[in-house]
């Protein structure tokens, strides 16, 4: 039996959904564990079901830790055209740093889904680059945006 030490009913999450015509399914939910903008940090958590939900397409404009916390992430890299490279998966208790400006990407859960922390850590506040599957940046997203868009969802 797997114990988890993480307790996901002891918070309120916000579920995102995404556009039935896209080419890939956008759902996933994200809890914001707390935040300290002065300093320029947020730290959230995402959880994907075992249903090929994703996040948008994105890329990182904050240097933001990764722990896996349950489950699996499921990632690739997307090339200028859209092209998936570099797939990888993480697995419960893997941990990696990722630097602002990283290729945009895309992200699930695995077959049973996943958990993950993310500590993020931005001297500007901004967290994400939204992509549509163009390649176009569709909107930057802030601390602050997040922090609303999580309060008026929750």
């Amino acid at each position: 039996m797997t114990q988890s030490f993480f307790d996901p009913s002891r918070y309120k999450w916000r579920e995102v959904t995404g556009e039935p015509e896209l080419s890939y399914k956008v759902q996933h939910d994200y809890t914001i564990l707390g935040h300290d903008l002065d300093a320029g940090t947020l730290d959230m958590v995402v959880r994907w079901k075992g249903d090929g939900g994703h996040c948008m397409i994105h890329r990182h404009t904050a240097t933001t830790t990764i722990l896996v916390l349950e489950g699996e992430q499921h990632l690739w890299d997307l090339e200028p055209d859209g092209t998936r490279f570099n797939q990888r998966m993480r697995r419960a208790g893997d941990y990696a740093l990722t630097l602002a400006g990283a290729p945009p990407h895309l992200e699930r859960g695995g077959d049973e889904g996943g958990t993950v922390f993310f500590g993020n850590h931005s001297s500007n506040g901004l967290l994400y680059e939204y992509f549509d599957e163009d390649m176009n940046i569709l909107a930057e997203v802030s601390m602050e945006l997040l922090i609303s868009d999580f309060a008026e969802n929750t």
